[in-house]
């Protein structure tokens, strides 16, 4: 084994020097809203890849999105909070466009007779649409049309549709940017050709559009009865032909060129104590400012202001899972999902380019906002499933997994500082209601402390349908994970109320028992009091593995804490000592499954979609592959994993195999993403034609839920790097598919590091880690073990593993 020291590295979550040029960095703080800003600075060269370059990264497709079909066939564009699915139909431009802010419903803190929250869009509330977006050119019907072809630019954040009219190419692109806080759209043509039509902004809500007399704008305003004020605007512009007003809509004629800006938002406020509005902010007329603003510049600084933005998020990870052939290369991304799945040959290219287009997502959709609900800001109407919520039972944390392993540390803030916004409520709402007499989960000692959630989140404190004591522990473990990843200590003191708060829900919650052991003796110890085991069996559960786990996890976490900040320490403790008496679970005698609930009894559904009893497996370490785990109990969680079976949907199967990956068994952790990749038909479970995945709620109807796109690449991830604080191992689960010959970079580990590694033939050939803060941590690879110390900013190679 050849170690080699070398120079000090950037922080992993400092920008390359592409984004310090256009002041794009944006510092870990509050929460931003919709509001104005200085106009950001332009670059000075072009930041656009080569057209070689761009390709490695690109999606591609033969025909345009259907109207009907948008969150299917729609292609996301995203600036971290103004969303929109474009369909690229040559004569009928569609967007439609979504504000993650742009939620009804409020606080909903008057309980059922049950002592559950109701759970509808007037009182929780749902996420809505916030506008479409049409540009109509006659004479570009998709009849008349030659050499269709759009794309999907992963790397520059930058939808691309291009074709032949008449023998005139035309062409058109589609981008959010951060920076303008705009959607910008702009068409070109080579030849002789022009632009003629029309383009029409239209409110979702029944709003009316006004004009701007002079012909520059287009725009609505409105609110909800919640009080929530919204607006969008319009602008249209060119070096040639005429732009003017036709009744509501912008008219542009003989434009050879034509550059469309549009933006919108809301006066939400991440501040409970504002009751999460700013009363100064007029949305309408700041929508208004912000289009005019982006008017001044040329499409072309747009364009690369957006790109000198996005390019370095995206690359700061890299992937290259083996080469493809020739035959599956030159097949539109579509028809290469169908043929992966009708002819089982893997295609190790297409699968490194769903992970890429994960993170794309993640860029697009979680940065200066809200964070990703079930759909992210893509929606299709003002009815989503779930009303596009924050589900606290797996979703919303299998959708930041994908952050700290895959480069994208700076987009994990926006979940930290959403929770951060909203502990004053969720502590003032558990005091008030959580121990009602009717709530079926309520603390037995009638104590209560700290907060809780319920299944169902929303942005103004609320939550919706049944109280999920557990919810709270979770959300801490991915908060506190984020800290092992970044070594961030400003951050750690940061979410640390969070951390505290859960912990004294906690205390006042456990109740003691009396169990007794094989061995026929009787002890004490503490379990949760009253649960369900998200989501089946029985709803009166004390001490459930889900519970137990993420409790034993909290405590351990926030002794962590408080040792590294200096702070309770007296207090901390006392939590250990309670952590010590945490009843953990055991293997059932009758199934030889880990038990789920304190009985040897399978008391729920064998192959439910849920994972629960597993979560010590993952995301929890607690149980693992080697002499920390009794092999009485890692046989038992791999026997249950195994009883849940191979056959679900999203983002069940991506935490399936994130299980099996963990345990080491490549090819089912592999097969498991592999059916997430199975083209989806008429709704079926499985991926769209855009790469959204679909769960099949009904026959006959599949919904988009965003969790397993984010979800499944983390599972990539796990099986070529799986991390905990002192320890790095390389390759755990790397499949037969990939085994060739591979690379990945930028991977984030739990310690404080980042790691690069090349393979051949299934064995590390070198490796370079890099401590973004942490100090020492072991490397093992292949059988083989290594000490590694570094200072923060060092790097090693190590080479001959």
């Amino acid at each position: 084994m050849d170690i080699r020291n070398t120079e000090p590295r950037p922080s992993r979550r400092g920008f390359l020097a592409l984004a310090a040029a256009t002041g794009a960095a944006t510092a870990l703080g509050g929460l931003p809203a919709f509001a104005a800003s200085a106009a950001p600075r332009r670059p000075t060269g072009s930041p656009l890849l080569s057209g070689d370059a761009a390709a490695k990264n690109q999606l591609w497709w033969q025909a345009p999105g259907s109207a009907s079909s948008m969150i299917e066939q729609g292609l996301p564009v995203g600036n971290g909070r103004l969303g929109a699915l474009a369909s690229n139909d040559p004569a009928r431009e569609l967007l439609m466009i979504t504000d993650a802010t742009l939620w009804t419903g409020g606080l909903n803190d008057t309980l059922q007779s049950d002592g559950q929250f109701p759970y509808g869009r007037d009182d929780f509330g749902s996420l809505t649409l916030l506008a479409t977006l049409t540009v109509d050119i006659p004479g570009h019907d998709l009849g008349t049309v030659d050499n269709y072809r759009r794309t999907l630019d992963l790397a520059q954040g930058l939808v691309t549709a291009a074709y032949d009219v008449a023998g005139v190419g035309y062409r058109r692109q589609v981008f959010a940017s951060r920076p303008d806080d705009a959607i910008v759209l702009h068409f070109s043509q080579q030849g002789r050709g022009a632009y003629t039509g029309t383009v029409s902004l239209a409110g979702t809500h029944g709003e009316s559009t006004a004009v701007d007399p002079a012909g520059r704008y287009a725009s609505f305003g409105a609110a909800f009865t919640n009080g929530l004020r919204y607006g969008a605007a319009v602008t249209a512009y060119s070096t040639t032909g005429t732009i003017s007003v036709t009744g509501t809509s912008i008219s542009f004629t003989g434009c050879r060129e034509l550059t469309v800006v549009v933006s919108g938002g809301t006066n939400y406020a991440p501040d409970a104590a504002a009751g999460f509005r700013d009363p100064a902010v007029d949305p309408e007329r700041l929508a208004r400012t912000k289009v005019l603003a982006a008017a001044r510049e040329s499409a072309r600084d747009l364009l690369h202001t957006h790109v000198a933005d996005f390019r370095p998020a995206f690359e700061q990870f890299a992937i290259d899972l083996g080469t493809s052939s020739a035959a599956q290369r030159e097949l539109d991304t579509w028809e290469r999902a169908r043929a992966r799945w009708r002819d089982n040959v893997p295609d190790p290219e297409f699968e490194a380019a769903y992970l890429q287009f994960g993170r794309y997502l993640l860029i697009s959709g979680s940065r200066g906002s809200l964070p990703i609900g079930l759909q992210g800001p893509w929606l299709d109407g003002n009815d989503p499933d779930w009303m596009g919520d924050y589900h606290t039972d797996v979703n919303i944390q299998m959708t930041y997994w994908l952050a700290d392993r895959a480069g994208l540390s700076d987009s994990f803030d926006a979940f930290a500082d959403y929770c951060l916004a909203q502990l004053p409520a969720w502590t003032d709402v558990t005091q008030r209601l959580f121990n009602s007499p009717t709530n079926r989960f309520r603390n037995s000692s009638g104590r209560i402390a700290g907060w809780a959630v319920a299944f169902s989140t929303n942005p103004y404190g609320g939550s919706g349908w049944w109280w999920h004591p557990s919810g709270n522990a979770w959300l801490c473990q991915n908060l506190f994970e984020h800290y092992e990843y970044t070594q961030d200590r400003a951050y750690l003191a940061k979410v640390y109320p969070l951390l505290k708060g859960a912990v004294e829900f906690w205390e006042t919650r456990l109740v003691t028992t009396t169990v007794t052991d094989a061995s026929g003796a009787s002890r004490e110890v503490l379990v949760a009091d009253s649960d369900w085991s998200a989501e089946h069996g029985p709803q009166d559960a004390r001490g459930n593995t889900y519970s137990q786990e993420l409790v034993w996890n909290l405590f351990e976490n926030f002794h962590t804490a408080s040792r590294v900040l200096g702070r309770d320490g007296g207090y901390a403790e006392t939590i250990d000592k309670l952590r010590q008496r945490l009843y953990l679970p055991v293997v059932s005698p009758t199934t030889g499954w880990l038990q789920e609930w304190m009985s040897p009894d399978n008391l729920g559904e064998t192959t439910h979609r849920h994972l629960s009893p597993l979560i010590g497996l993952f995301p929890g370490d607690r149980i693992r592959p080697d002499d920390s785990t009794s092999k009485e109990i890692l046989a038992g969680a791999t026997a249950l994993l195994t009883a849940r079976g191979m056959n679900s949907f999203g983002w069940a199967n991506a935490w399936r195999s994130l299980c099996w990956a963990r345990l080491k068994d490549a090819e089912k952790a592999y097969q498991l993403i592999v059916n997430n990749l199975k083209p989806s038909t008429n709704g079926s479970n499985g991926t769209a034609m855009n790469l959204f995945d679909i769960y099949e709620t009904n026959p006959g109807r599949g919904i988009f839920q965003i969790d397993a796109n984010l979800g499944t690449p983390a599972a990539v991830i796990e099986m070529l790097v799986c991390s905990r604080p002192g320890h790095v191992e390389l390759l755990p689960a790397l499949p037969a598919a990939w085994a060739a010959a591979g690379s990945v970079s930028g991977v984030g580990v739990r310690g404080g590091f980042t790691v690069d590694l090349s393979w051949r033939d299934g064995t590390v050939t070198q490796a370079r880690l890099t401590s973004v803060g942490g100090r020492s941590t072991t490397l093992v690879a292949g059988g083989a073990t290594r000490r590694i110390t570094l200072r923060p900013g060092e790097s090693v190679t190590v080479r001959g593993l």
